[in-house]
Parts: structure tokens; C-alpha cells; sequence
């Protein structure tokens, strides 16, 4: 059951200096997107298969028994026949009773641990927000494949006694929940590689309005900007989902949101996860400040509530700042992602057991991401990712007092993942492909194009006559069919270029080549009717397309670390030596 909002509304919690390390609690849902739908994909398949290989060996034996009695020399009493045949048929009859109770009783037991775990899952709706507020789905590529996105919350609820003992901070046990971590998960459509972008804990930033789905509770969007934190309290993670949406124009596919008890549960089924730091660290200080995290120098594998005080440490790492924090969580990631892919003792069925048990019981997701078999599918999709293909950010901020703010390096980089554009760099086959689609289809003149305004922002009105100033552009280079449509203007962040087949993709890189548009900017749009142009709202002027508002470049702001780096450790701060 979801932790409410006591009456009265959402109460802004302040965290004093005081209240040790309570403020990141449930930083293990950062840890749960990979290793959890691992888990539950090995052990969907050992249910299943379990209980085939069983009955396999049971046919065996059977089939062995029967041979023996079959292959003896036959009487040649005929009564004696008579029986022994009669014999073989009960024998017969009898075997294929046993085998059918077998394979019922094993099909049965399947089925029940299968409704167990998916009673243990529980479900939320998605957004929460205003369904027309959401941004649309990202168009399908040449192969018809999209990209995933997935928002993951930690919630640092003290809802239960197991939360309170983890979480401290007694005074606000069963108090409003806060959404302390949050990190978006974007698989890219053709699956070649995963960005997890996290947000720091008190970015400012305007909620939208939110209705809770039970309650019927309306919560109004904030005036002034408000810690991203604090959606979790406004109906819960469905106003987390749209608060990210408004602010980084994604749509989002699903959300998993954990709390304290659910990171240590999934730590301890795992069997510890190898961390390091530079030196030797005891995370608290005179004022009771710190995690309580205590490690030599060096790698640890770490579990349960270690494990939490690892996700939760800010005190001891580097500045003692939030970013420091997320460096670390992003570390425990990879190497738990590597961890359930490389090592074999995880082959044990004991394990996966425990581990999915534990997995399903911490989790809540989205309604249309609660079951067994979706999780499984998810994991199917998550695994086709390299792990090379992996990279994890950090938004770019800066501070405004005690809370932070977003940079424009934060803008780049959600455009980055809103183009699906790869943060660790474009890859070798994605630049073949785009030299290759380059080459010229017929001339200019005999491609139609159609132009479209797209200018329109939340706080600007589209500019007047745009569609036709950039089609005049277009009949000057050569492109003699393009025409504007002047229907109603839209509103788009980037200028695109759209095609509906791909017999047109070249002729749509055509257009997007002669005017300067970078490759990632063309997208196949079932919707779109011939090549389309859609001037967007950062080409609002001019007959040149800034090409260097698309650097696609990930800012060193960032802070990116790649998957497969193993040989990253967390610098100690001097202060937090032992």
C-alpha cells in the first residue's frame, strides 16, 4: 500500500543538520533497474524449466521400467500371456496416472509462485499530470523499433518500523514521502546502448498539477519553483513521472520505485556488490552527520544495510555534495549490472529465488509494469544492451542557496537523450549508416517536401510566416516541389525532418544535408505523408541553421562514467579518514 500524504496537504520537509544521512534513503532504487529484471528473467526461466526437467527424468525412468518388463521372453501359456499382458496395461495405465499428476503438480506449483510474486508487486498509475500535457511518443527508426524510458524513484518513506530503524529521523516517521532519488533509464531504440541520467535531490523546478487517482485530492502545479523531491507527495510517483515529462519534454514509459528496506532485501539476495574507495572512510562526524559507512581502503563487496549506507553517503565522498553522491550510486550500478551478467554463482536456483522474492515484495511500478512476465520482458529488452553501451550522468546544476537549479549544459544533455543520441558517442555502424543514407535519390527539384511551423513554445507565440520563409529557402537551393502548410502552427523544441517509408529516407537526408541539419535530427513518422520539415523552436530566424545549437557532445558537466569502467574509486575527503 502507497505511504499518503497526511490531510492537510503536501508539508515541505527542510532537512536540518541534525538528521543524519536520511535524505537520499532510498538511493537502491538508482541500483534496481538492470539487476532486478535480471534476476527475475533467470528465475522465470528456472520455474519454468524446472519442473520439465523433472518430469523428462521421470519419463525417462518410466520408459526405462516399462522396457525391462517389455523385453522379457514372452510366455507361451496363453492364460499366462493373457496376464501379463493385463499387467503391462495397469502398469501402463498406472505410469501415465503418475506422470500426469507430475506434470500438473509441477505445472501447478509454477503457476502458484508465479501468482505469489505477482501478488507481491505493487501498482500505481503512470502520470498523474494532465494526459495533453505529455509528450508524444518518440517516432519508430528505419526498423520500427523506439526507444524505452524508464524513471526510477527512491522513496525515503517511513512508513513501517524495518523504514524507521533504517532511515532514522524518528520525528518524521509515516510523515509525506519524498522522491530523494530519481534517475531516467533511456534505452535507445535499436538497443545498442543505455543512458541513466540522475537528477539531485533538490533541483528546483515547477510541478505540474497532479490528481491523486484514489483520493480524488487535485494538487495544483507550483507557482514558484519547488524540490523535484517533493512530487512524490502529490499523489504519488505518477507526479514525479510528470514533473519529469514537463521538464525534460520525454515521454516516460514506466517508473520502479523502492524504499529502504527494498534496497537492503535486493543488497542481501545478491550476495554483496563490489565498491571502492581510495582510502579508508567512517562517514559520521562530531555532529552525528554521515551514513556510518565504514571501509578500508580499497574493494568491498558490500550487502544490505552496508550496502544502503554506500547509496546514502554524502558525508566522507569528495565535497560532501550531492554530485558526489550520485557518482556513487552510479558506480554500485555498473558494478551490480556486471555482477549479474558475469558471475555464475548467481546460477544458483536458492539465489534467484531470493532474489526475485525480494525484488517483486520492494518494488512499485506502473500499472502496466506489474506483472512477472512484463518485468521479464523489460529485462529482455535491458539485457540486449552492452554493458560497454552503458553511461551514467549526472544533470548539470548550479547552486540557488541551499537548492540547486539546472544549467543549460542540463538542457544539452535531455536533448541528447530526447534525440536518442547515444552518451557515449555515436557509434562506428550509426555513422556508416548515416554516410551511406547521404547519397543523392533523384535531384532536388524532384523531391516534394513539406514545411511545417513548429516555433510556437510554452512562452513564446509561433513565428508568423515561418513555414513559408523556409520553404522560399528551400526553392532556392534546388528543392522547387516544397510547399508550406498553413495549418495551425505546432509547437517543437528542435527542427526535424520527418519521412514516412523507408524508400524516403535519403531523400529526407537530402534535405536535412543541404540545410545543415544534423543526421539525428531525421526520424521515420508512419504519420507523415511525404518528406516534412518541422521548423522548430530553435530556428526561430535566420535562413541558417545553427548547426552548433546540436552539438551532440555530452558536457563535461556531466560527470559521465562508463559501464564497463571497473577501475573507478571513490575519493575519501581528509576529514572521514579512519
Amino acid at each position: 500500500m502507497r505511504t499518503r500524504p497526511r490531510k492537510g496537504g503536501v508539508r515541505s520537509r527542510v532537512r536540518q543538520d541534525d538528521e543524519p544521512e536520511r535524505d537520499l534513503g532510498a538511493s537502491g532504487g538508482n541500483s534496481t533497474p538492470v539487476p532486478l529484471t535480471d534476476a527475475l528473467a533467470v528465475d522465470v526461466e528456472s520455474t519454468a524449466g524446472g519442473g520439465g526437467t523433472r518430469n523428462a527424468t521421470s519419463r525417462k525412468r518410466g520408459a526405462h521400467r516399462q522396457g525391462l518388463r517389455s523385453g522379457g521372453r514372452p510366455s507361451t501359456r496363453g492364460r499366462g500371456a493373457s496376464r501379463s499382458r493385463s499387467r503391462r496395461r495397469r502398469a501402463l495405465r498406472w505410469s501415465s496416472t503418475v506422470l500426469a499428476v507430475l506434470i500438473l503438480g509441477a505445472a501447478s506449483a509454477g503457476y502458484l509462485y508465479y501468482r505469489q510474486l505477482n501478488s507481491n508487486i505493487k501498482k500505481e498509475a503512470l502520470n498523474l499530470g494532465d494526459e495533453k500535457d505529455r509528450p508524444v511518443r518518440a517516432t519508430s527508426n528505419a526498423a520500427g523499433q523506439t526507444p524505452l524510458n524508464i524513471l526510477l524513484i527512491g522513496s525515503d518513506a517511513r512508513d513501517s518500523k524495518v523504514n524507521q530503524k533504517l532511515g532514522g529521523a524518528r520525528r518524521t516517521f509515516d510523515g509525506v514521502p519524498l522522491a530523494d532519488v530519481q534517475m531516467l533509464v533511456h534505452v535507445s531504440a535499436d538497443r545498442s546502448n543505455m543512458s541513466v541520467v540522475s537528477m539531485p535531490r533538490d533541483t528546483l523546478l515547477q510541478i505540474p498539477k497532479c490528481t491523486d487517482p484514489d483520493s480524488g485530492t487535485v494538487y495544483e502545479a507550483t507557482v514558484l519553483p519547488t524540490p523535484a523531491n517533493e512530487s512524490l507527495g502529490r499523489g504519488g510517483p505518477g507526479c514525479t513521472v510528470a514533473t519529469w515529462e514537463k521538464f525534460t519534454g520525454i515521454h516516460i514509459d514506466h517508473f520502479l520505485q523502492i524504499d529502504f528496506s527494498g534496497v537492503v532485501a535486493m543488497a542481501d539476495a545478491i550476495g554483496g556488490v563490489p565498491v571502492c574507495v581510495d582510502a579508508n572512510i567512517y562517514s559520521r562526524d562530531g555532529q552525528g552527520h554521515g551514513s556510518g559507512l565504514k571501509l578500508s581502503k580499497g574493494t568491498h563487496p558490500v550487502k544490505g544495510e552496508q550496502a544502503l549506507q554506500w547509496l546514502r553517503t554524502r558525508y566522507g565522498f569528495g565535497d560532501g555534495s550531492d554530485l558526489m553522491r550520485a557518482r556513487a550510486q552510479h558506480m554500485y550500478m555498473n558494478s551490480m549490472v556486471r555482477l549479474l551478467r558475469e558471475n555464475a554463482t548467481l546460477g544458483n536456483p536458492g539465489r534467484l529465488r531470493s532474489l526475485a522474492e525480494s525484488a517483486t515484495k520492494a518494488l512499485t511500478v506502473d500499472d502496466d509494469l506489474g506483472t512477472v512476465k512484463k518485468l521479464y520482458d523489460l529485462a529482455v529488452e535491458l539485457r540486449r544492451v552492452p554493458t560497454r553501451g552503458i553511461t551514467m550522468a549526472t544533470m548539470p546544476n548550479r547552486y540557488a542557496g541551499v537548492r540547486v537549479k539546472p544549467t543549460q549544459d542540463a538542457y544539452t544533455l535531455f536533448r541528447l537523450v530526447r534525440e536518442d543520441i547515444s552518451l557515449a558517442g555515436t557509434s562506428r555502424k550509426e555513422t556508416a549508416r548515416t554516410e551511406a543514407s547521404d547519397e543523392p535519390v533523384g535531384e532536388r527539384n524532384q523531391i516534394s517536401v513539406l514545411v511545417r511551423n513548429g516555433t510556437r513554445t510554452d512562452t513564446q507565440s509561433p513565428v508568423s510566416g515561418r513555414a513559408s520563409t523556409v520553404t522560399r529557402l528551400l526553392a532556392d537551393i534546388g528543392f522547387t516541389k516544397a510547399t508550406a502548410d498553413t495549418t495551425r502552427a505546432t509547437s517543437q523544441k528542435t527542427t526535424t525532418v520527418r519521412y514516412p517509408s523507408v524508400s524516403m529516407e535519403g531523400d529526407a537526408r537530402r534535405v536535412a544535408k543541404a540545410l545543415r541539419i544534423p543526421a539525428s535530427s531525421v526520424r521515420e513518422s508512419p504519420s507523415a505523408s511525404a518528406v516534412t520539415l518541422v521548423v522548430g523552436a530553435d530556428w526561430r530566424s535566420g535562413t541558417t541553421y545553427d548547426v552548433r545549437r546540436n552539438d551532440e557532445r555530452v558536457p563535461d558537466t556531466a560527470d559521465a562514467l562508463n559501464g564497463a569502467d571497473k577501475g573507478k574509486c571513490m575519493p575519501v575527503n581528509s576529514n572521514y579518514v579512519w
